[in-house]
């Protein structure tokens, strides 16, 4: 009997060792701390890593995260300036820095961020109108993070970062911006068009205007150009036919032509003479008698006539009106055709 108690009494002392072993280490994960109370009064904070107590004395609160948390409220009705009220969603980013004070400076500290960024956001949203409060959203931000950081750091926390979600006004106050933007939007089509066709009707004259002063310049040019490529084709002409004719006159002189060989060139070219479909009168002159009698005489001569048998006759009595001869002596008759 003595040995059964024995053995029992072994087996508590035992389970009580590991009990108490169990009871005495504490493992904090990282990013977290733990509140130590000995006798229900704080003793000390537990940090991430293994750490041992006293069993059956000292107890170890729950667990405190403290890692940067993201609490997102539900919208909330706030009134401006002007007496509309709107709805904002806000978003907080806060940080444990003191679980200690997290722990006994305040019962629950997430409501209590809640509550003081409601009552924060109205007194700062109160002083705005609808129109600041909507294009305001930074320095609303940076109001309420400043307000919460400083409020909430006896209770251990840090407040980094205050977002406005979404800003909603009243469903006709929507309706007015809607159509107040859509008013906005065709005036400023309707002015974009306007200095579109404005400034088009500009590059139209200005393109216009350069085009009339190429052209002008490019016909000015072209008729200069023109002027003095015929300059040119009449100086070269003229050059042409003075050396033709000087040609043609050394030519005559070196040859030293006798008379029946200018009487027998003046006779070619009586029908050049003649030629055009204008000429109303045919200018004879009165050396035509001379001429042929030269060549009359050239044949009889020829033959062993006498040279003045082919003189014809009735051409000297039309030499009224005479003009000087292709010799220079005599006369021409101007005959109508």
């Amino acid at each position: 009997m003595g040995a059964i108690i024995a053995i029992v009494l072994l087996v508590l002392v035992i389970g009580l060792a590991v009990v108490a072993v169990v009871r005495s280490v504490r493992i904090v994960p990282q990013a977290r701390a733990g509140i130590v109370e000995r006798f229900g009064r704080y003793h000390r904070t537990l940090h991430a890593g293994l750490n041992v107590v006293m069993p059956f004395i000292d107890r170890l609160r729950p667990l405190i995260d403290l890692r940067e948390q993201v609490v997102s409220f539900p919208p909330q009705p706030v009134i401006t300036k002007d007496n509309l009220v709107v709805h904002i969603d806000t978003v907080i980013y806060f940080q444990v820095t003191d679980p200690r004070a997290a722990t006994y400076e305040i019962v629950n500290y997430v409501a209590a961020v809640e509550q003081l960024t409601v009552t924060t956001l109205r007194n700062v949203v109160g002083g705005m109108d609808l129109e600041t409060t909507l294009t305001s959203r930074d320095n609303i931000n940076g109001v309420l993070r400043h307000e919460l950081d400083e409020a909430t750091g006896r209770w251990g926390l840090r407040v980094s970062r205050v977002e406005l979600k979404a800003i909603e006004p009243p469903g006709s106050i929507q309706d007015s911006m809607e159509k107040q933007m859509r008013a906005d939007r065709d005036k400023r089509a309707a002015i974009l068009s306007a200095e579109g066709a404005k400034q088009s009707a500009i590059l139209t004259a200005e393109g216009a205007r350069q085009a009339a002063v190429l052209r002008a310049r490019g016909e000015a040019e072209a008729a200069v150009v023109r002027a003095d490529a015929d300059a040119t084709a009449q100086a070269t002409r003229a050059r042409g036919q003075a050396q033709a004719i000087a040609t043609v006159f050394q030519a005559i002189h070196e040859g030293n032509p006798d008379q029946a060989l200018l009487a027998y060139k003046y006779l070619e070219m009586l029908p050049e003479i003649a030629q055009g479909g204008a000429n109303k009168l045919w200018i004879v002159p009165s050396e035509l008698g001379k001429a042929l009698e030269g060549l009359g005489g050239l044949f009889n001569n020829a033959r062993g006539e006498s040279a003045d048998a082919g003189r014809p006759r009735g051409v000297e009595d039309r030499q009224s009106d005479a003009l000087p001869g292709p010799d220079g002596n005599g006369s021409i008759t101007r005959l109508p055709l």
